[in-house]
């Protein structure tokens, strides 16, 4: 058997696999990656901008120690 004839067998055995994968998990072979699905904690304007403040801070701060 050559270089080829493996190539093609194992590439035949992936689309199985992934066929057999798709029927198991119901997904038809689409993959939902977990940062996607991740959900995110919803942060009043308030904290937002608390957190803005203190991020802008942190580069004054880092700035200054630069020159």
């Amino acid at each position: 058997m050559g270089t080829r004839e493996i190539v093609v067998e194992l590439d035949a055995q992936l689309a199985r696999l992934r066929e057999a994968r798709a029927l198991l998990t119901g997904s038809n072979g689409r993959v939902v990656t977990k940062r996607g699905s991740r959900k995110r904690p919803v942060l009043s304007a308030e904290a937002r901008k608390r957190i803005g403040d203190a991020q802008r801070r942190r580069w004054a701060k880092q700035k200054k120690a630069a020159k």
